[in-house]
C-alpha cells in the first residue's frame, strides 16, 4: 500500500446514507444500477459478504426512483394488493433462505405488470437459493445477479478516514497503515473500529496513535471471541 494514502476515489451522493465510495469491488455493481431502468428483467439481485455495502448501494438506487424499502417477512406478513399503487419500485434487503416462496412470485408478478423494478440484496446469487417453487426459481435465475467483493485497501482506507472525520478525528498514516493491516474487512468492521477508537481516545484521553490501534484492535478481538 502506498504510504502516502491518498484516496483518490469518487464520491456518489446517497440518501440518509451518506457518501459512496465507487472502487473494483462495487464498479460492476454500481454500472448495473446506472443502466436502470433498461434492466433486462424486472429485477436485479445485488449479493456479496456481509458489510461489503449491499444496503448503502442500495440506497444509492433509492435516491434516484424513491423506491420503497421492505424486508422479505413483509412480503408474506401484507398482501401486495395493499401497497399503495404509486409503489413502483422496491427494494427487498437482506434475502435469504426460507422465504415465503408463493407470497414473493406473486409480489414479483405484481411489480412486473406495473411496469416497476426490484432490487435485491442478498449474501449469495439466486442460483444458489434452494427454491422449490419452479416459477419463481426461473424467474429469479433469469435475471441478472451482480457481486460485490469485500473491499480493498484503498476503500476501506478511504471509509475509515471518512467515518473518523465525520467523528472529527485525524489519523496518521502509520496507524491507518497498522489498523489496514489487521482488522476485518468490512464496512461494518470499520464503524466498529471507528466507534470504539473514539470511544477510548475519549473516555482515556489519549491521541489517535498505534498503541491506541493496538488495544482496540485486541478488545473488539476479544469480543468476538467471547472473552
Amino acid at each position: 500500500m502506498n504510504e502516502q494514502l491518498v484516496f483518490d476515489l469518487p464520491h456518489r451522493a446517497a440518501l440518509d446514507a451518506g457518501d459512496f465510495l465507487l472502487a473494483a469491488c462495487n464498479r460492476d455493481a454500481v454500472a448495473w444500477l446506472d443502466r436502470w431502468p433498461e434492466w433486462p428483467a424486472p429485477l436485479l439481485t445485488v449479493h456479496g459478504p456481509a458489510g461489503s455495502g449491499k444496503t448503502h448501494m442500495a440506497f444509492v438506487w433509492r435516491a434516484r426512483n424513491g423506491a420503497r424499502l421492505m424486508h422479505p417477512e413483509e412480503i408474506a406478513a401484507q398482501p401486495f394488493s395493499a401497497f399503495d399503487d404509486g409503489d413502483r419500485n422496491w427494494i427487498v434487503d437482506d434475502v435469504a433462505a426460507g422465504f415465503d416462496e408463493e407470497a414473493f412470485l406473486h409480489f414479483y408478478n405484481a411489480v412486473a405488470e406495473r411496469g416497476g423494478s426490484i432490487l435485491l440484496t442478498a449474501r449469495t446469487p439466486p442460483s444458489r437459493w434452494p427454491i422449490a417453487l419452479a416459477d419463481l426459481r426461473s424467474r429469479l435465475t433469469a435475471a441478472p445477479a451482480v457481486a460485490i467483493g469485500r473491499p480493498d485497501n484503498e476503500l476501506l482506507g478511504a471509509v475509515l478516514v471518512k467515518l473518523l472525520g465525520d467523528r472529527q478525528l485525524t489519523v496518521g498514516p502509520d496507524v491507518l497503515i497498522y489498523l489496514l493491516a489487521r482488522m476485518e474487512r468490512s464496512f461494518s468492521a470499520a464503524r466498529n473500529v471507528v466507534a470504539a477508537l473514539d470511544r477510548r481516545a475519549l473516555a482515556e484521553r489519549r491521541k489517535l496513535s498505534i498503541p491506541l490501534a493496538r488495544d482496540v484492535l485486541t478488545e473488539l478481538n476479544d469480543g468476538r471471541n467471547g472473552a
